[in-house]
């Protein structure tokens, strides 16, 4: 699909109730950390100029400055006032030892549930799970970080070490859940303007969406996507990691990054009619806007 026409006020509007909604949830994240609209606008300005660098036809200020509707000297300004952003944050450590601690069968038990491991020694210990991640980093220096984010505890006694959660969520971290908005709802963005922009089948991109449910129904809710997404975690961390062995040891050029998400969200009905149980519930299935 193309890029909408910027002389058709149909799909021009479509694109302007798109951009707010995405641009709502930015402005009340804004908003409740105290970062003022000048700020966020000095962000969305820079986000046009690079943008606009980033296509090779827009590469030169004064071809920057008419993409993006600024004037020259503001785009100079922009374009001398700090290097590009990096485009890929540095791996987690600890959110790869935990991803594997939660898949690998050697350090599960029979009903598929994290094992507690013995700190260090041969075998399924945490030392060696924390070595088929990484050899760069120590160990204890893991484990110090899985127990500093609330997701692991070390029983000094038994000088065991196990689970306390059975999600990667670091609550409390403010500064790691903004990297995380960052990365996931960027990566997110990212694949469905690709899709939007060119034949909707570049990534995989699909919701559902459904009304008329009850609190008790999304409390089921909420247990059924957990299941999913461990199924899916169980799934797919070993398969990825069999892939990346297999290009290495096959020498291929490995250039490429993956994210995979699954969310949910849930949000009461503005004008919500009365309750009938003969109403039928309205359930759709759709490909995002590709």
């Amino acid at each position: 699909m193309a890029a909408p026409d910027r002389n058709d006020p149909e799909p021009q509007q479509a694109l302007a109730a798109a951009l707010s909604a995405v641009l709502r949830p930015s402005a009340r994240l804004a908003i409740s950390s105290g970062l003022p609209f000048a700020q966020a606008a000095e962000l969305f300005k820079r986000a046009f100029v690079e943008a606009a660098q980033g296509d090779s036809a827009a590469g030169r200020v004064s071809r920057i400055s008419t993409a993006t509707g600024l004037n020259r000297r503001e785009v100079t300004r922009l374009l001398a006032a700090q290097p590009r952003a990096a485009a890929i944050r540095s791996r987690s450590i600890a959110a790869e030892v935990f991803a594997h601690w939660t898949t690998a069968p050697e350090f599960r038990t029979k009903r598929g549930t994290p094992r507690a491991l013995p700190r260090q020694g041969p075998g399924a210990s945490f030392e060696a799970l924390a070595q088929a991640v990484t050899t760069d980093v120590h160990p204890r220096s893991i484990l110090e970080e899985l127990m500093r984010l609330g997701l692991a505890r070390h029983d000094a006694a038994r000088d065991t070490v196990a689970l306390v959660k059975d999600a990667y969520v670091p609550r409390g971290d403010a500064l790691r859940m903004l990297g995380f908005l960052g990365d996931n709802v960027g990566d997110h963005l990212e694949a469905a303007v690709d899709n939007v922009l060119g034949d909707g089948r570049r990534h995989f991109e699909q919701a559902v969406f459904a009304d008329d449910l009850s609190d008790e129904s999304m409390a089921q809710v909420r247990a059924l996507v957990a299941t999913q997404w461990k199924l899916l975690i169980e799934a797919m961390v070993p398969a990825l990691e069999r892939m990346i062995e297999n290009d290495q040891h096959l020498g291929r050029t490995r250039d490429q990054r993956l994210r995979i998400g699954l969310y949910t969200f849930n949000a009461g009905v503005p004008t919500a009619p009365t309750a009938s149980p003969s109403r039928p519930t309205r359930l759709r299935r759709s490909k995002d806007a590709t």
